[in-house]
């Protein structure tokens, strides 16, 4: 078959509303201007071949749970999951030939992996015509994430990745409704600053704050921790429960002040409540390190309008608001914090509102 089509699917960042979507609370993510690019063509047999900068791998479209590893289990937990009984699953998946580029940094907080494995949904749906919606494609994807890569993690970014530009989503309901967040007219960028500290969100840290949400959600006998009372905190003895729980109450509220913030354009405020969000995280979810706060601190006093974290942290990325005026004196005031932390300099770019994913050939 000769018939290539190409997806291209966006990164995201999350402007506020972190840890949030498995907690049953709303997030504020935006598909950012880098993308993964899927480009696909269907086989006559029941072989995926799949290239990347990685190398090639090839498996069968029956491919079992935890057959494939490394780079590749991406696209073989996509295939696996659209096998599936259940939402958006049970189909017969098509062979194919995939090639996938990115220009997202992987490792960096900003969905590369929700990026890729939407991308597959969507070429495999489209040379399959397998019929599915997009909240299909992101159920599938989740899926994958979830039980093939044993991650446990929200639908946020197969969503964000998915509608475009900026959008607050609704976790429980999957309800997505776009925001205008127009920063640019006021001289304003979003920076990301990349610390090229690598995390992985199986496993580790991560499992254990889902975990400690999920305790203290039982505790409170509620069905999402986000519904948890300023009351609710003072009937919780663990003090680190107690906690989590104080950061998806608080981050609950600042999406609530965060979209209020954007539809007045009271750009203070929203980098406010950035900054107050890194803190929270910082403090209460435990979730930042050594670098992220340096980035963070070193934006702020460089002129930013406010900073924080984005993604689950652990390392990755900070995103900061900050005058597109001021850019290179920032850039230049976190490459010093870090050099004089002796780390290796992190890379820094602005992201802009990007379409969300779409065939593009």
């Amino acid at each position: 078959m000769t018939d290539v089509r190409r997806w291209t699917v966006p990164g995201r960042v999350n402007l506020i509303g972190e840890h949030l979507d498995y907690n049953g609370g709303p997030v504020l993510p935006m598909a950012i201007d880098r993308h993964v690019v899927v480009r696909a063509r269907r086989r006559d047999d029941d072989t995926i071949a799949v290239w990347s900068d990685a190398g090639k791998v090839t498996f069968s479209t029956s491919v079992e749970l935890g057959e494939i590893d490394g780079w590749a289990a991406l696209v073989a937990g996509v295939v696996w999951a659209l096998g599936q009984d259940g939402p958006g699953n049970g189909h017969r998946v098509p062979g194919a030939d995939l090639v996938i580029e990115s220009t997202i940094p992987a490792g960096a907080g900003l969905a590369s992996s929700a990026a890729v494995a939407c991308g597959v949904a969507l070429a495999l749906d489209d040379i399959g015509d397998l019929g599915l919606d997009r909240a299909a494609v992101a159920a599938v994807a989740r899926r994958s994430e979830n039980e093939y890569l044993g991650a446990p993690s929200g639908v946020m970014d197969q969503l964000a990745v998915l509608h475009s530009a900026t959008s607050l989503v609704d976790t429980r309901t999957g309800d997505v409704t776009a925001i205008d967040a127009p920063w640019g007219d006021a001289g304003l960028s979003l920076v990301v600053i990349d610390t090229g500290v690598q995390h992985a969100i199986a496993g580790g840290e991560y499992t254990s704050r889902h975990e400690e949400c999920r305790r203290a959600a039982e505790t409170l006998d509620l069905d999402h921790l986000a519904d948890v009372t300023l009351d609710g905190l003072y009937r919780l003895d663990d003090e680190d429960l107690r906690s989590r729980a104080r950061h998806v109450l608080t981050e609950t509220a600042r999406v609530r002040s965060a979209v209020r913030a954007l539809a007045d354009r009271d750009w203070p405020q929203l980098g406010t409540i950035m900054s107050a969000a890194h803190a929270s995280l910082r403090d209460d979810f435990a979730v930042s390190c050594p670098e992220l706060d340096t980035a963070v601190e070193a934006a702020i006093e460089a002129g930013a309008l406010g900073a924080r974290l984005t993604g689950f942290g652990f390392g990755g990325s900070a995103i900061a608001l900050a005058p597109t005026a001021g850019l290179l004196p920032l850039k230049a005031a976190v490459e010093s914090a870090f050099a004089g932390r002796g780390w290796t300099a992190p890379s820094l770019f602005t992201v802009r509102p990007s379409p969300g994913a779409h065939r593009s050939a």
